[in-house]
């Protein structure tokens, strides 16, 4: 395909005039939705450097990524957004270019370490076509959009395949660039176009890890489906004669490969159950188990079979470590303790052929699982022999595709996302029968929990549920009608919040936003590592919120609202030196349209120059529908402010109010309409309010001047500007709106304190507590037939034999991305949860657990890295599993602030009582 050159396709848009920065906003906008409304496979779509696109969607006063927002709660002052009027220049993409040298016609590439939204945006070729003409600059960083995975998800391919092709004739390297939708054939093609020769001559290996791996043939195969990977080598071998030129019969040792064939045999060790050689596969793996299936493509690569011969001795069993394959140390740390779990190994090192589903809608036709289950019997049959995981990755991409690619992704995730396709892949049930479920209506616990879990069975039955699904109780309680809802639901890990013992001292300002009282600031103290929630809730309580009331919170910059707080909003994105306010109206008023009302002065009475001024308020609109209706507004919310003793000067002695103002009177901020015929024919006297208002846009530009008859437009905020005059001064006390108080005042220097430590039972604690219902998150209570901020409350009922803890070291808001460091105490031997099960049921087996395997993380979200600690259980010994690399490590090391997920598996021999967490002296380490 031939991509149009940047520097020529836009000779007409050149003879553009220049658009308005509304205009540009209106016509990309109106381009977006019409392109997204036609998605397909071949699009072309064009990246943009987030250096320059935030410049210009502050410009056009489009809403900005999360990038922008996370910069500017850095360092608001160096921001662009202080300069919200500035037209951008040219566009710079050379932030995001690794070799800036190709700029004139080269071989531009991306830098590797990039991230969609913080470093780059990718907008249709129409968008870059009309952005390019306005503004020119570049360079041009085309990109194709494809189809990945099974559900043929449509994404951009940003970082197309690089692939090193080595020429046998000489040894020469060349980098190829093709898509990882392209064919084999495509490969051939352009490698034939490259050297010149014709590619019935040619023959390609895949050559990785420098090792002649499979002979790759002429066909319509994908890249993706060959298991081709980023940088990886590929071989070129020349036909003289009808001859291979390079000895193709020979492995990279110069040894020919001696091919037997043997009689298959059955054995306990083949994957799937399946036909196995001597090294436990089988010719034609794929359509020999099964013919006619989704199972044709599954191949086996010639570095599996190697991996597999190379048995080492039994006491190597399970000591082999992952190739990391790019940015994969988060699979390979999920992998390795999956592989280590005892029960799974048991399984899969057996035949599971007959429990495969390929039927299930939302399973991956049976494919994961054996891909699971080959990786899962190569890690314990090639000794100390590291294995590269490409084969399982390539299926994990085509189910999976959002972790396609080469980015750091979540072992968490990971785990979740494996764990639920190897329970469809492995479903017993073929088909699931539809069940209504029925409400608990005051019935004992057991029977309903009983009837929950028969459902759940019924319809998911895998060796999933049978040794990694428990069953937790939820408890729901209407606040009104005191209603409660019992439901009984399964679950496969148990993510725990870190409490936090530290806390942070806040000062907010509270506004009363229909105008009853005067604003008054609350000094709270809130967890350090807290949400959004646990402020609401401590100003809630300090400001004697009541049950129908609510509060809207806010920050405020420069004399504007800068943004609004969302109920995602982790604590430690709102830093000390910041201005956090909270506006405080009934329910009911908060479901009408807000009014936003800045405030400004007269700073210049020649240049009629005015500058943003005081606190920004906030109250409701019932039905405002002309400038009326915005007046009543303000003045109710104003209410509280107005001096005791007033008289009124003449109006003539004042300021002219909304009248006869002159055009030198606007402001930085924003131009003013044209006067003159504001009015229109009606007398001023008719229209005029009795303050000087103006109505804006979203960024608080464009602003025109408010009369009686202003119809004012439906919008959920609507934004106005107050300009205050003598009159208004005499009128209102604006002290209480000067000077508010930073959410916390600079002191001395703290003394440095002991890293925070908590205990596995503190997480647990936090976790099981009953606490209420988010207003986003609100209960349809079927007593009061309304959705009810009800307190719900969870407990666990049934364990499973294997229990994974996630401890939840990541916050996510839309403003800012933190990691807890927090060290956790967890017990290594004889975790005891009999006082958390509430089953009273023997049958339900013992509570106490030992450790048996760990995910860390280390580092901050940016360049983190996982490995994995795991027991041998025969050997009982643990080893450090670090990507390749695997070494012993003493159980006494393997307690670190940086575990992630936590493998426990149930004791099934009787012990004698043994306080919880507590094992023959570490009790005092723990």
């Amino acid at each position: 395909m031939t991509i149009p050159d940047s520097g020529s396709m836009m000779d007409n848009e050149s003879l553009c005039l220049p658009c308005t920065p509304e205009e540009e906003a209106r016509i990309v906008k109106e381009l977006r939705e019409k392109t997204e409304s036609c998605l397909r496979e071949g699009n072309l779509y064009y990246v943009i450097s987030s250096r320059w696109y935030t410049k210009w969607q502050n410009y056009v006063g489009e809403e900005t990524g999360e990038f922008e927002l996370q910069e500017v709660s850095t360092d608001k002052k160096a921001s662009t957004l202080t300069k919200a009027g500035e037209r951008p220049g040219p566009i710079d993409n050379t932030d995001i270019i690794a070799n800036e040298n190709g700029r004139d016609g080269g071989d531009l590439q991306l830098r590797r370490t990039l991230n969609e939204i913080s470093d780059y945006v990718l907008v249709p070729q129409v968008i870059w076509e009309k952005l390019h003409g306005w503004y020119k600059g570049g360079p041009a960083l085309p990109r194709q959009m494809i189809s990945v995975g099974i559900q043929k998800t449509l994404s951009v391919e940003v970082y197309p395949l690089a692939l090193k092709l080595i020429d046998s004739r000489d040894k020469s390297e060349t980098i190829i660039r093709i898509s990882k939708k392209a064919s084999l054939r495509e490969l051939y093609e352009q490698v034939s176009a490259l050297k010149r020769v014709d590619p019935e001559k040619l023959r390609i290996w895949d050559y990785f890890n420098d090792c002649k791996q499979t002979s790759l043939a002429i066909s319509n195969e994908t890249l993706e489906e060959s298991n081709l990977q980023m940088d990886q080598s590929i071989y070129l071998d020349f036909q003289v004669d009808g001859f291979v030129s390079s000895r193709s019969g020979m492995d990279s040792t110069g040894n020919q490969l001696a091919l037997v064939p043997m009689e298959p045999q059955r054995s306990s060790q083949t994957i799937a159950g399946g036909p196995s050689l001597s090294n436990g596969y089988g010719p034609d793996y794929g359509s020999s188990l099964y013919q006619g299936s989704s199972f044709g493509s599954v191949s086996i690569d010639t570095e599996d079979a190697r991996d597999s011969v190379r048995t080492g001795p039994q006491r190597d069993r399970g000591l082999a470590g992952l190739q990391n394959l790019g940015n994969t140390c988060f699979m390979n740390s999920a992998l390795q303790c999956l592989v280590h779990t005892p029960p799974l190994v048991d399984y899969f090192l057996q035949d599971y052929t007959d429990e495969i589903n390929k039927q299930n809608p939302l399973g991956m036709h049976g494919e994961l699982a054996v891909a699971f289950g080959e990786l899962l019997r190569k890690l314990w049959s090639s000794g100390r022999t590291a294995v590269p995981p490409r084969a399982f990755k390539g299926k994990l991409a085509r189910f999976a595709p959002q972790f396609s690619g080469y980015n750091q992704h979540d072992s968490q995730e990971l785990l979740a996302f494996l764990l639920d396709g190897l329970h469809e892949d492995l479903n017993r049930v073929k088909q699931k029968p539809y069940i209504e479920t029925k409400d608990s209506d005051a019935r004992p616990d057991e029977e309903v929990a009983n009837e929950f879990w028969s459902y759940h069975k019924a319809r998911n039955d895998s060796i999933v549920v049978d040794v990694c699904q428990g069953q937790y109780k939820s408890t729901l309680v209407c606040p009104d009608c005191s209603k409660i809802s019992i439901t009984f639901d399964p679950f496969m890990y148990l993510s725990l919040p870190l409490p936090s013992t530290t806390t942070r001292s806040m000062t907010i300002t509270v506004f009363y936003g229909d105008g009853s009282s005067l604003p008054m600031p609350f000094t709270v103290n809130v967890s350090k590592y807290g949400y959004y929630k646990d402020l609401f809730q401590a100003l809630g309580t300090a400001c004697c919120l009541e049950s129908d009331e609510t509060l809207i919170l806010a920050e405020v910059f420069e004399h504007k609202i800068y943004r609004y707080l969302d109920n995602g909003e982790s604590l430690p994105s709102i830093k000390d030196d910041e201005c956090i306010v909270a506006y405080r109206l009934s329910k009911k008023q908060a479901e009408f349209p807000m009014l936003e009302i800045c405030h400004r002065y007269l700073d210049n009475v020649k240049l009629g120059e005015r500058k943003r001024f005081l606190t920004p308020l906030v109250t409701y609109l019932e039905d405002a529908k002309n400038g009326t209706g915005i007046e009543l507004a303000v003045t109710r919310v104003l209410g509280p402010l107005k001096r005791k003793a007033f008289s009124s000067p003449n109006k003539s002695e004042g300021i002219k109010i909304n009248g006869s103002v002159s055009l030198e009177e606007s402001t930085s901020d924003c131009q003013m309409d044209a006067v003159g015929d504001k009015f229109g024919d009606k007398n001023p006297e008719e229209t005029e309010l009795s303050f000087r208002l103006f109505i804006t846009d979203d960024r608080g530009m464009g602003c025109k001047v408010i009369s009686r008859d202003t119809v004012i437009k439906p919008s959920k905020i609507v934004k106005v500007i107050l300009d205050w005059t003598e009159k208004d001064h005499d009128s209102y006390d604006a002290s209480y709106l000067k000077d508010l108080p930073l959410v916390h005042k600079p002191g001395l220097t703290v003394k440095k304190t002991k890293p925070e430590s908590i205990s596995l039972f503190s997480c647990l604690d936090a976790f099981l507590k009953e606490e209420p219902l988010g207003p986003d998150d609100m209960w349809y209570c079927p007593g009061c037939k309304e959705h009810r901020q009800a307190t719900k409350k969870l407990d666990l009922w049934k364990l499973p034999d294997i229990i994974v803890f996630h401890l939840k070291r990541f916050s996510y808001s839309r403003y800012l991305k933190n990691k807890l460091d927090t060290f956790v105490n967890f017990p290594i031997h004889n975790l005891d949860l009999s006082k958390y099960v509430k089953s009273k049921d023997p049958s339900g087996g013992s509570s106490v657990y030992e450790l048996y395997a760990i995910s860390n993380h280390y580092g901050g979200l940016g360049g983190g890295h996982y490995s994995a600690y795991a027991k041998l259980v025969e050997e009982d010994r643990w080893y450090h599993f670090d990507d390749s690399h695997v070494t012993p490590v003493s159980e006494g090391d393997i307690r670190t602030a940086a575990a992630y997920l936590l493998f426990y598996q149930r004791v099934k021999t009787s012990k004698p009582n043994i306080p919880m967490g507590e094992s023959s002296g570490v009790h005092e380490n723990f």
